[in-house]
């Protein structure tokens, strides 16, 4: 099987194929050097058509790599041809050139060093297969997918990681929104950034937060979604509800691309912020780029206090984001979607610490009338009770999660005066709510054990289930729904608060 993805080179468009996530290119590079070593344990009569025809294919293809550029993924198929050429042409040009039969080695001599040639050429496509450049789903929506990035300074807030005191507090926003259909060969959005510097800069901070080398996930900042930038907005007159997206710490507003495709595919209007000095690296509309500047300590207490303030920061970030976007809706601020933001039903989501500031700041604004946990732990105080219908996407719960997590999310839900769910997914980890199962290895561990399909499917499926029964009020079995994917808990609302 073949998926399409736009190369961000030029625009085409590259096949891949499932599975493997390598290109054709790379593809017979890997057929061309297989081929060279097992050429020397064929009859005699095969030998040099299947060594001159593996050499041709496999030069051919690398030189054509080297110009569209070569993933780090084929170095060790090319090393491994590197080293079986000459021992495979050299009998066949002795042949050629003097008609005597060439010494060949014994096959116990030879047998090592073809053993070490296919493990190096193996190398190449278990590489690509585990840190793949990542194919986003199609999105299932009725409607094409646009997006567009806003920054916004609030003049009211001093910037509290900086010490200028005429700093104001700036962030980055990137929409996904319901489009018209694109003309066909328009070029995708690139995955992490505007351009594809910006993307490779925020590639390369993500790897370094996790202690990766860049190189591993150079990957990712290839990759094309589907999305158009600028698209034009549907047609119609109608508005669209809004989500709020908070990403998880160090995490960017694109770390969640996946699903907000998804979601605006379906009628909603996302936008993830970027945190400046919380986030990996945001860069701005003037070439700057911003690094993180939180990092943890190792003192759990001290941790929590500094993560309870970044909290506080992010959820001021998300609701001066609804008030941008209200005045969007209502024109003080034009654009394309001047007219067509519904910010009367508005959800506040986040991912881990986005999470804990999604629901802070529903504790603190009551604009957001609903709430999207995704494994967020609850940072800060959890006396305050929750209004709004709440719906909380964990993991399963294992000996090493911190066994303060669950306690904590059940007060936070106990306390809410609107029923609030809690669904534990099977098979999920704490990476599994985001885009990381697209480009990172399957290791259970690490993105859970769902696969690269199924992990955005059962995030999106569920939320956007919650979603259309507590912003558009559409009639449904939401528990039946929300049960189908994992162990539910409901928590009935405490109407006495």
């Amino acid at each position: 099987m073949w998926h399409r993805v736009p190369r961000p080179e030029d625009g085409r468009v590259t096949e891949i194929i499932a599975g493997l996530y390598m290109s054709p290119l790379e593809f017979f590079a890997v057929l061309g050097a297989a081929a060279l070593v097992v050429a020397r344990w064929l009859p005699p009569a095969a030998r040099p058509r299947v060594t001159i025809g593996a050499g041709a294919v496999l030069v051919l293809s690398a030189i054509v790599l080297s110009v569209v550029g070569i993933r780090w993924q084929m170095l060790p198929v090319l090393a491994g041809a590197a080293v079986a050429l000459p021992f495979a042409l050299s009998p066949v040009l002795r042949r050629r050139t003097d008609g005597r039969p060439a010494w060949r080695a014994r096959w116990w001599l030879a047998l090592p060093g073809s053993v070490a040639c296919v493990g190096l050429i193996a190398a190449g496509p278990v590489a690509a297969w585990a840190f793949p450049v990542p194919v986003f789903p199609e999105p299932s929506g009725r409607f094409a997918v646009g997006t567009r990035v806003a920054q916004w300074t609030d003049p009211r807030r001093p910037e509290s990681f900086t010490a200028d005191p005429h700093d104001r507090r700036t962030v980055v926003v990137q929409l996904w929104y319901p489009a018209r259909k694109s003309p066909a060969g328009a070029q995708r959005a690139q995955y992490l950034g505007r351009t594809e510097r910006e993307a490779r800069i925020v590639s390369d901070a993500l790897a370094r937060e996790v202690g990766l080398p860049g190189f591993l996930v150079d990957g990712v900042p290839r990759a094309r979604t589907h999305a158009v930038f600028n698209a034009p907005v549907a047609g119609g007159s109608g508005r669209f509800p809004v989500v709020l997206f908070s990403p998880g710490s160090g995490g960017v507003r694109t770390q969640n691309t996946a699903w907000a495709e998804e979601l605006a595919s379906h009628g909603y209007v996302v936008a993830a912020l970027d945190h400046p000095y919380d986030s990996a690296a945001v860069v701005l509309a003037d070439g700057r780029t911003i690094h993180a500047k939180t990092a943890s300590t190792g003192d759990r207490d001290q941790d929590d206090e500094l993560a309870a303030g970044w909290t506080a920061v992010r959820a001021a970030d998300l609701s001066f984001v609804l008030t941008q976007l209200d005045q969007v809706g209502r024109g003080e601020i034009t654009g394309a979607l001047t007219g067509r933001l519904d910010t009367s039903r508005v959800a506040v989501t986040g991912h881990s610490m986005g999470g804990a500031a999604a629901l802070r700041a529903a504790r603190q604004d009551r604009r957001f009338d609903a709430v999207i946990d995704l494994d967020g732990y609850p940072h800060g105080s959890t006396s305050t009770p929750l209004h709004q219908p709440t719906l909380a996407l964990t993991q399963a719960i294992t000996p090493g999660a911190d066994p303060r997590y669950l306690p904590r999310l059940t007060k936070a839900l106990g306390r809410s005066t609107a029923t609030s769910y809690r669904l534990t997914i099977p098979g999920a980890a704490h990476l599994t709510f985001m885009d990381g199962p697209l480009y990172l290895p399957p290791v259970p561990s690490i993105v859970g054990s769902l696969g690269r399909a199924q992990s955005p499917h059962v995030v999106a499926a569920t939320t956007l289930a919650f979603l259309d029964i507590t912003l558009r009020h559409e009639p449904g079995d939401l528990a039946g729904v929300l049960s189908a994917y994992g162990d539910l808990s409901v928590h009935h609302p405490d109407n006495s608060r």
